[in-house]
Order: C-alpha cells, then structure tokens, then sequence
C-alpha cells in the first residue's frame, strides 16, 4: 500500500473513530444521564405532591376557620342580651331616653283616657284610653319607624358596599372607606358607619364594631355584611370580591322582594276585602235598617253573638295575615 492509498483512507479512519467514540460515549454516559433525568422528575413529583398537601392543608385550615368564625357568630348572636328599651329607641332611630318616652306615653295615656272618658261617661271606657295611649300607641310608633328605618337602611347598604368594593380595589385602607360611608351614604346608612367608626375609636376592632351593627339594624342582610368582614379580619382573603359578590346578593334578595310583593298584592287586596267586608255590611245594615241591626248591642243574645263574632273574626284575621305573610 503506498502513501497515496493510505493519505486518501485517513479521512474515513479519523470519521469512524469519532462515530466509535461518540458511540461508546452514549453507551456508557446515558444510563447516568437517565438516572438523573429519572431522579429530577421524581424529585419534581414530590415537590409537587408537597405543594398540593400544603395547599390541601391550607384549604383544610381555612375551612375550619371559618367555620370557627360562623360559630363565634353564632354564639354570639344566640347569646344576645335581651331586646331592651334603650335598644327599641336606638333601631327606631330616636334619640330619646328612657325618661323622654316615658313621659311621652303617660301625656299620651293621659290624653286618651280623659278623651274617652268625656266621650262615653264610662270610668272603663277611660282606663282602657289610658292603657291604649300609654302602652301600645308607643309601641306601635316604635315598631312602625323601626319598619321604616331598616326599610331605608337595607335600600342603601349595597351602594355602601359598592363604595367600600371600589375603594378598597384603589388602594384606599378599609378604615377609611367606611369613614367615607359615613360621611356621603344616605340616613340611616351615614349615621350607623359613624357609629361603627366611633366605635372602633374606642378601641373596638372592626368585626366587632360590625357585629354591634347587627344589634341595631337586626336584618339578614347586616348580618351577611357582619359575617363578611369578621371572616376576612380572622381569616384574611380578598375582601372586595367578598363584598363585590355581597352587594350582588343584596340587589337579588332586593329584586326578589319586589317581585314577591307584586306577585302578592292580589292575595293581599283580596284578604283586606275579606276581612273589611263584615264591617261594611254592617255598617249599610245600620243606614239602612238601624232598628233591625240594633238588635246586636240592645239584647243579650246579640252581644253575646258580637262577641262571638270578634273572636272568630280575630281568629279568621290571624290566619289570613299567616297565609300572605311571605319569606324570602
């Protein structure tokens, strides 16, 4: 073989050495690189195994959180005090005190009572004008503006919502989202946020402060807001979504309220008919014959039938409002 042969041959020598060599390479360095591939995926899957038990855990914790929280509430609210008259005065909205209502309800009791005694000559007749006039008007007025204050306090407390959902997404604290509630919101709305942010003046936190809130304006919908904020003060989370999705909640329940009482107005108009049509009977009877209704107050058997009449006409009342009183 002379030079040329083998000059011509060195190109494919040095081509099937290095194709060995890379060959030898393979087979002796892949089973290692394998076995770290194999051990960084194993240990990719532990990693991820660990992550979803702190996540599982975390979840777990979070629930038994707020679990814990609605308890708390709960308690809370099984254990309230006693509805008393101080309470009575502040969800009506007044700003009297206990002596102010009490003299106000004996200068209406004592009006009554002279006003029918003058009318009917009957000391009875008196006693029961007085007792009418110092017990139940008050309470009657109490109630009607405790119906009325939550009427306009549960109007407002979803644009209150709103006002804390948007300034809580700018950055603005909760703290004094709640004083700007408590100096733009409408009444009664203004005035309970003030009472809120004197209450936590006063050391109190905020779920506290909220939970007094329920005190004075006893509706399902104070206590979803009061529920909200304690949860999230205990067990932290995105509190705008929370009360984003509460002032959702609210608008339905205030839809779904309309829609109840116009789908109701006629069982209601019809109940009211019922219930007024003995009455104006009798009242066309006595224009029309007195002497034949005059019956009724004038014999014993007639009063004895009126009263019989009151109590099933009470009874028929009773049922009546039970069957149109409608929750939602």
């Amino acid at each position: 073989m002379n030079g040329s042969t083998i000059a011509a041959n060195l190109p494919l020598a040095v081509g099937l050495v290095v194709v060995a060599a890379l060959a030898l390479g393979y087979v002796f360095l892949m089973p290692l690189l394998a076995g770290e591939r194999r051990a960084t995926q194993r240990l990719r899957a532990v990693s991820a195994s660990a992550a979803g038990n702190a996540i599982r855990g975390a979840t777990v914790n979070r629930r038994e959180q707020v679990a814990k929280t609605l308890g708390e509430i709960e308690a809370k609210a099984k254990g309230a005090a006693k509805v008393t008259l101080d309470l009575k005065i502040a969800r009506a909205g007044l700003s009297w005190s206990k002596r102010t209502y009490w003299i106000v309800s004996g200068g209406l009791g004592l009006f009554l009572g002279l006003l029918m005694l003058t009318i009917t000559a009957s000391p009875f007749a008196g006693l029961g004008g007085a007792f009418v006039g110092g017990l139940g008007v008050p309470m009657f007025l109490l109630r009607h503006l405790r119906k009325r204050r939550i009427a306009r306090f549960t109007r407002e407390l979803p644009n209150a919502v709103d006002v804390v959902v948007r300034g809580i997404r700018t950055g603005i604290p909760v703290g004094d989202c709640f004083r700007m509630v408590s100096r733009e919101a409408e009444e009664p709305v203004r005035s309970e946020f003030r009472i809120i942010i004197e209450t936590q003046a006063l050391g109190l936190s905020l779920g506290e402060a909220v939970s007094r809130l329920y005190e004075r304006v006893p509706v399902p919908e104070v206590n979803f807001f009061s529920i909200v904020i304690n949860i999230q003060q205990q067990s932290g989370g995105n509190l705008s979504e929370a009360l984003n999705n509460l002032s959702r909640v609210l608008r339905e329940r205030r839809k779904m309220a309309g829609k109840i009482q116009a789908m109701s107005m006629e069982a209601k108009s019809s109940a009211g008919i019922i219930a007024a049509l003995p009455f104006a009977v009798a009242g066309i009877t006595s224009l029309t014959s007195p002497d034949y209704i005059s019956l009724l107050w004038t014999t014993d058997i007639g009063r004895l039938a009126l009263l019989g009449s009151a109590v099933w006409m009470t009874f028929g009342i009773l049922t009546i409002r039970k069957m149109i009183a409608f929750d939602y």
